[in-house]
């Protein structure tokens, strides 16, 4: 009953694929870091209406790509339900890592001239005019490190469990061609509900990557002292919450679809269809009006 291989479409992992993690990763923290533009002030957690267009796009071109995880908290989900190797794990966080990192650099040196004009030449992590919180997620000041756990924990569970319903074969399925559609959505929906506390990292490449980035372009250390030391939770807690969120779809749905037709009775149902398309379309009529 549970998920294997059969029933979840996922990417060999060979170079070839791992490039294609590279340019699909890069691509949506591209997009996402971009968002800045579209903020009050470059102030703003983030644009959800961003990282909407920016999911679909990525999940677009994944599934062009033979699929890509984007998220090492869905590649450890993957690796729960059997889809891909424990070994080949660390290989695709660390693609994931650098081409966040890489995509942060790119939204750097595009908006370049608007961070220098905005900041005086001044990179600061917190204040009136920070610019940090455009690459990386920052906790509002009232949160703690406790309860942004728990944020991330609950956000990252429910974004595995929702991709994990999409994904089933045996489920009703999403239309051909809307699945990106359909992520974007999932993402919106917990952004819209859940990314007041801290703008939803639930990726810890997309968070980690781009903190990398900002510590040695500029904003120094300051970026993981930052919300008592926060630049650990948006890295752990999204793991434990693809742990619980794939264990609570196995165990509530995954676990109780039917089991797989027997072979024997696919060839049985097979035989009896090809049986009809032999009989001639006179007996079939004469069959019908019987």
């Amino acid at each position: 009953g549970v998920i294997t291989q059969g029933h979840l479409r996922d990417p060999r992992a060979s170079c070839p694929q791992c490039l294609a993690e590279f340019l699909v990763r890069f691509v949506a923290s591209s997009l996402q870091g971009s968002c800045g533009q579209a903020s009050d002030q470059w102030r703003r957690q983030g644009n959800v209406v961003t990282v909407f267009l920016a999911a679909s796009h990525a999940v677009f071109l994944s599934l062009i790509l033979e699929g890509a995880h984007l998220n090492p908290a869905f590649s450890l989900a993957m690796c729960i339900v059997g889809r891909l190797p424990w070994v080949k794990l660390p290989i695709y966080i660390l693609v994931q890592l650098l081409s966040a990192f890489c995509a942060s650099g790119a939204t750097y040196v595009l908006y370049y001239d608007a961070l220098q004009n905005y900041t005086g030449g001044n990179l600061t992590v917190t204040g009136p005019k920070e610019t940090a919180s455009i690459f990386a997620t920052y906790p509002a000041p009232y949160l703690s490190l406790n309860n942004g756990f728990l944020d991330q924990v609950l956000g990252t569970g429910m974004l595995m469990v929702g991709l994990l319903a999409i994904l089933d074969r045996r489920n009703k399925g999403v239309p051909a061609g809307l699945e990106p559609v359909v992520v974007g959505m999932l993402i919106l929906a917990i952004g819209l509900s859940m990314g007041a506390n801290c703008g939803f990292p639930l990726n810890p490449a997309r968070d980690l990557g781009p903190r990398l980035f900002t510590y040695v372009a500029g904003w120094g250390p300051e970026v993981f002292s930052a919300g008592n030391g926060w630049w650990w939770v948006p890295v752990v807690a999204p793991l434990v919450g693809a742990t619980l969120g794939t264990a609570t779809y196995q165990l509530l749905v995954a676990l109780h679809h039917p089991e797989d037709p027997e072979p024997a009775q696919d060839l049985v149902s097979a035989q009896h269809k090809a049986s009809e398309l032999e009989t001639p379309a006179s007996a079939q009529m004469l069959e019908c009006k019987l």
